[in-house]
């Protein structure tokens, strides 16, 4: 990397940390960055994987009182996250690199679907909810997926986290915003361990999303709340039709 490509790569490192601590899909920034300077799919896939670690680490964090009370529950769910992230992982290096390349863009769209009807699909399931302490098993399951997701690819994997947990356990949203960055981390983690010894990494694209992931996931813990949630979520489509432009052309 040039010396003003590491720079955009760290200031896309910034913004995931802070989008990630706040709402999740912080991938859409660094991922299609990490394309634009020249990395293919896959290294700059598990580079920003393993990139973002750091990010989550300052998120959860920041968000610590409010993890207070749920230990057994996300010792639960849990489980299922790395259990998932493990499979994902394990998909994304067994699958065919073309293959990445066709289902990534699918991905992305579907996230960046989710990030624009994400208040209208969590008021439908709202009213459908059945509350339990720890969400019962069809949470897990969906813990499970969300888990496979975000081995594989990850950008999103927060709004899905945030959906399952909303909806299936009777919490405020901040509870469930801390619940949803110690998984998201636990996935992260859990994928970055597999790809750090057994997939393609560029080191100094990992060094500077997370440095930048590392600075952006304390700013957004403790500022990102009062950012314009409408704002927020253009920005990330913007993002996200940049990138699926990127792979397809």
């Amino acid at each position: 990397m040039t010396p003003w490509e590491a720079a955009a790569v760290f200031a896309a490192g910034v913004g995931a940390g802070a989008i990630n601590a706040v709402v999740g899909s912080g991938s859409l920034i660094t991922f299609p960055t990490m394309l634009a300077v020249g990395f293919p799919p896959i290294v700059a896939n598990v580079s920003n994987n393993i990139g973002l670690v750091p990010g989550g680490v300052t998120g959860v964090l920041g968000y610590r009182a409010e993890l207070k009370g749920q230990r057994e529950r996300l010792l639960r769910l849990g489980v299922a996250s790395v259990i998932g992230s493990l499979a994902g992982g394990v998909l994304l290096l067994r699958l065919p690199a073309e293959a990445f390349k066709v289902i990534v863009p699918v991905l992305i769209a579907v996230a960046c679907l989710l990030v624009v009807f994400q208040p209208r699909i969590n008021e439908w399931l709202a009213v459908r909810r059945r509350p339990h302490p720890h969400g019962g098993p069809w949470l897990w399951l969906g813990v499970l997926g969300a888990g496979m997701y975000g081995g594989y690819f990850g950008a999103a994997q927060g709004i899905v986290l945030i959906g399952l947990l909303g909806s299936f356990l009777d919490e405020d949203l901040q509870r469930v915003n801390a619940a949803k960055n110690l998984l998201s981390l636990l996935v992260n983690a859990t994928a970055a361990v597999l790809f750090a010894f057994i997939a393609p990494v560029d080191w100094a694209a990992v060094l500077m999303v997370a440095l930048g992931s590392a600075v952006g996931g304390f700013l957004g813990a403790r500022l990102g709340r009062r950012l314009p949630a409408p704002l927020l979520r253009g920005f990330i489509v913007v993002v996200g039709i940049v990138a699926i432009v990127k792979l397809v052309s």
